[in-house]
């Protein structure tokens, strides 16, 4: 999230680019991407240290993340100062959102991977009196190619490249050009824990590096970022024909049933849409509220919003954009919607009192689906709040998107939370 800047570099010198913090507007440090052939010779390495790694039983690779986790606890602080000068999010977010969470992810697959890909056993249809038997056995793929996005570099990156190495896969790993040193800290950590050379590569780079990365020859691509560019990943690896995930966009709706617990409602929504400075894709951002409650709801948010701190340096809650782009895409919608009849109850400007790029939480209402803050992904501190009459046209609203990643629904009564849930075009759902 830190904003970057080319630096024009000599002929036949690696691209080079400068960053700063989103925050405070000060260096935070430069560095060379990664050209095609680096992406090759990392590559090379990778297949050469895989079937060795691989090799390994479960037990023997979790031992390496039980290392990681004891070497991430003891650095936790110089970890979460890079993530900050990156980032510009809040301290609190770094530690739970980026060092507790990699540490549950190390813990989680380090015991479980091993019952996850474990060997297993199904019956076969076939005519009658023959004996079919199915063995379903997983093997690892090779090596795995990782790129991943700015918002929660750390985790992200870690998280990915967990996953492939306890199945048994080398990694090259190539996080955001603008949080670097935030995917870099995956090396720094497994270079500790005494991971094998060759198994876990780190790409420092830009977009050209990614495209080298995704056309190398990976056996496998996990990618995490924008619509436009999945899509260009997704064509890619379909030429190759080697198999990809990809974690993309998201306008996740949160739906307040008439007799839903308002208060814890409300945290809710402000916990979705606030944090990470609502840079998060499974964030909540738009709300609709049964019309029964919508006014004691909205009262009750924009209370909330107003204690919420902003801020470059010290405790608050809600840190920076990540980059001017970003910003200017959230004060785009903004004053979309203004112009369309919304109304802002909060914030809706830049924070003038800042000296980075901050946009103050912002609650809106009066809003339709023919604004673009109801339509398109906004990745930034607004929470846009819809009156609607019952329960049936907030499901209808909710699936009127070409966006499917995450859902909320708030009620009292278990079973109609899930028969919501169950109506809704989307990944997942959360209730209460």
């Amino acid at each position: 999230m830190a904003i970057i800047e080319f630096i024009e570099p000599p002929a036949g010198f690696r691209p080079v680019y400068r960053l700063r913090n989103p925050a405070t507007l000060e260096p935070a440090g430069e560095f060379e991407a990664a050209t095609a052939e680096d992406v090759q010779n990392a590559l090379e390495s990778a297949r050469k240290a895989q079937p060795a790694w691989g090799e390994l039983g479960f037990d023997e690779r979790a031992r390496y993340m039980y290392r990681a986790i004891h070497a991430l606890v003891e650095r936790q602080d110089d970890f979460i100062e890079v993530i900050l000068r990156e980032t510009g999010k809040a301290r609190s977010e770094a530690i739970a959102m980026e060092v507790l969470a990699a540490c549950e992810s190390l813990n989680f697959y380090a015991k479980r991977a091993g019952e996850i890909l474990r060997t297993r056993k199904r019956r076969m249809h076939g005519l009658r009196g023959l004996t079919r038997q199915l063995r379903i056995v997983y093997q690892p793929l090779g090596v795995v190619g990782v790129i991943t996005p700015w918002n929660r570099p750390f985790f992200v990156s870690l998280n990915s490249a967990v996953q492939a190495l306890m199945a048994g896969n080398a990694v090259l790993l190539k996080p955001s050009e603008l949080t670097p040193y935030s995917g870099k800290l995956v090396g720094d950590l497994f270079e500790a824990a005494g991971l094998p050379e060759g198994v876990l590569n780190v790409l420092l780079g830009d977009g050209e590096t990614g495209a080298a990365l995704t056309g190398s020859g990976l056996d496998r691509l996990a990618f995490t970022g924008s619509v436009a560019t999945g899509r260009k990943v997704a064509e890619a690896c379909a030429r190759q024909l080697i198999p990809c995930t990809l974690v993309l966009g998201g306008k996740d709706p949160m739906i307040v049933c008439a007799d839903a617990n308002l208060d814890r409602a409300v945290n809710g929504a402000l916990a979705g849409a606030f944090v990470n400075a609502g840079q998060i894709h499974w964030g909540t951002q738009r709300v609709y509220v049964v019309d029964d409650v919508s006014e004691k709801f909205t009262e009750k948010v924009v209370e909330k919003v107003a204690e919420l701190r902003q801020g470059a340096e010290g405790e608050f809650d809600v840190g920076a954009i990540c980059s001017q782009d970003q910003l200017e895409v959230v004060k785009r919608q903004v004053e979309d919607a203004r112009h369309k009849g919304a109304r802002v109850l909060a914030g809706g400007r830049r924070n003038p009192d800042l000296p980075g790029l901050f946009f103050e939480p912002t609650v809106m209402v009066d809003v339709n689906h023919d604004m673009e803050l109801m339509c398109e992904e906004t990745f930034g501190p607004v929470l846009p709040i819809m009156r609607v009459r019952d329960e049936e046209e907030a499901i209808r609203l909710a699936n009127d998107t070409r966006y499917g990643l995450h859902a909320n629904v708030w009620t009292r009564d278990k079973r109609k939370g899930r028969e919501i849930a169950e109506s809704l075009e989307t990944g997942a759902v959360s209730v209460n």
